[in-house]
């Protein structure tokens, strides 16, 4: 295993990322996962609601 200064390193991974593309799996999963998040919490919180009867 050689050794690549830190230089190098963030070069190759720079020219790798552009290579992959803009990761939109990644940014659908995201967005998912706030969402289902955001739901999830609603969905808890509003069982926590005092009903003034």
């Amino acid at each position: 295993m050689e050794h690549n200064p830190s230089a190098t390193w963030l070069t190759e991974a720079a020219r790798a990322a552009e290579q992959q593309g803009a990761g939109n799996l990644l940014r659908v999963v995201l967005i998912v996962m706030v969402v289902g998040c955001v739901l999830t919490a609603w969905f808890l919180l509003r069982g926590y609601r005092q009903k003034d009867d």
